[in-house]
């Protein structure tokens, strides 16, 4: 009866201790969160004033990344489905229709396609000139917030420099006001020029691969719409050099 008693009592002090130390670990946890997030905030105040256009660059290169892997998906640009209608209307000798295909469809490829069907009656030559034109309008189109973007890559380290030489020119102005017998005086300036520098960094290597990695899939799509457009052009040239049925009879 002892030994029951004994080793009742015995659970319950095991439970209590499991769920006292439960408790804690997850208190502890809070509690490093919160010293986490706070430290973020106090290491972001000792950048100085520099910190908040860093942060302004972040937060516009981190919108134009996520607006370019949204807009210039493949689908988007040169829809599957569009793009096999587009040859059945063309090979069927239909492009009024093509061309009211084209303007079903706001993507870039309809657009630089509905301009050469536009100058269809006037031969290969004059369809060549307006897809060529449509092609650099619409390239300019697709790589207009890149070239913020890739400001930003240039902009944003260079703001890290710049804060790096405002804290230690502090530094300087704090050594040679109280000399060096306090370090945590300097410490606040070097302190600076630090976190400015690698907010920088951090800010402008990704904005930088960013623009690079949109940069190639838009030349690669606009190599694509080439491609597509030569192929109609092409087209359109052998049936102005192929002989009509009354000529190939005439020969006959």
């Amino acid at each position: 009866m002892a030994g029951g008693t004994f080793t009742l009592i015995f659970d319950l002090m095991v439970k209590e201790v499991v769920v006292l130390g439960t408790s804690l670990f997850l208190w502890g946890a809070s509690i490093s969160e919160a010293q986490e997030s706070w430290d973020i905030i106090v290491t972001f105040k000792k950048g100085g004033p520099v910190m908040y256009p860093i942060l302004l660059c972040s937060i516009l290169s981190l919108a134009i990344i996520l607006e370019r892997a949204f807009s210039l998906r493949k689908r988007k640009i040169i829809p599957p489905a569009f793009l096999e209608n587009l040859r059945k209307y063309w090979y069927r000798s239909e492009p009024e229709k093509a061309i009211l295909l084209c303007e079903e469809h706001d993507v870039s490829l309809a657009r630089v396609i509905k301009a050469g069907l536009l100058r269809y009656k006037y031969g290969p030559a004059a369809v060549e000139k307006a897809i060529e034109g449509a092609g650099e309008h619409e390239a300019s189109l697709l790589i207009s917030n890149l070239r913020v973007l890739g400001a930003i890559g240039s902009i944003a380290p260079m703001l890290g420099f710049l804060g790096t030489v405002t804290g230690m020119i502090r530094a300087f102005n704090v050594i040679s006001q109280f000399g060096t017998g306090n370090p945590s005086l300097v410490a606040s300036g070097i302190s600076e020029a630090l976190i400015t520098t690698a907010a920088g960094l951090i800010v402008g290597i990704p904005a930088l691969a960013g623009y690079y990695y949109f940069r190639g899939r838009v030349e690669k799509y606009i190599y694509i719409m080439e491609e597509i457009s030569l192929e109609f052009l092409e087209d359109l040239a052998n049936r102005d050099r192929a002989p009509s049925p009354k000529e190939a009879s005439h020969e006959v």
